[in-house]
Formats: structure tokens, C-alpha cells, sequence
């Protein structure tokens, strides 16, 4: 399935400087989030549901991905 992303309203954390490579996202309705690379922003994105969006940010701020 192909998403239109050319309205999309991308953004990147706050906690990021405007010259740092990172990753960028948008709520693009439809309970879909995309994500994309900053340094290449014409290129492949990915698409999530907002569930799966969401179980990953829950992870993230419950120290799941920490490395050990």
C-alpha cells in the first residue's frame, strides 16, 4: 500500500539541534504515523499504525530499548 506523504507535516523531537541528523515524524490521520530519515527527506519512509506507534513510544520511555 502506497501513502501519499506529500502534505505530510514532518517534525523532530525537541530535544534535537536543527543540524542533527535524526529521525522525523508525522501523524498522517487515519490512525497511521510516518517516519522518516532527516538527511533524506525524499526518500523511503515507513508507516505505522498509531497502536504500534504508540507500544514503541511506551517502550522507549519504560527503558526497553536501553542498552545494558
Amino acid at each position: 500500500m502506497r501513502t501519499d506523504l506529500s502534505t505530510a507535516s514532518w517534525f523532530k523531537s525537541s530535544y534535537s539541534s536543527p543540524s542533527q541528523d535524526c529521525v522525523e515524524v508525522a501523524f498522517l490521520g487515519g490512525e497511521r504515523v510516518g517516519v522518516r530519515d532527516s538527511k533524506n527527506p525524499n526518500g523511503a519512509a515507513l508507516v505505522f499504525s498509531s497502536s504500534a506507534w504508540g507500544a514503541f513510544i511506551a517502550g522507549v520511555a519504560g527503558g526497553a530499548f536501553d542498552l545494558r
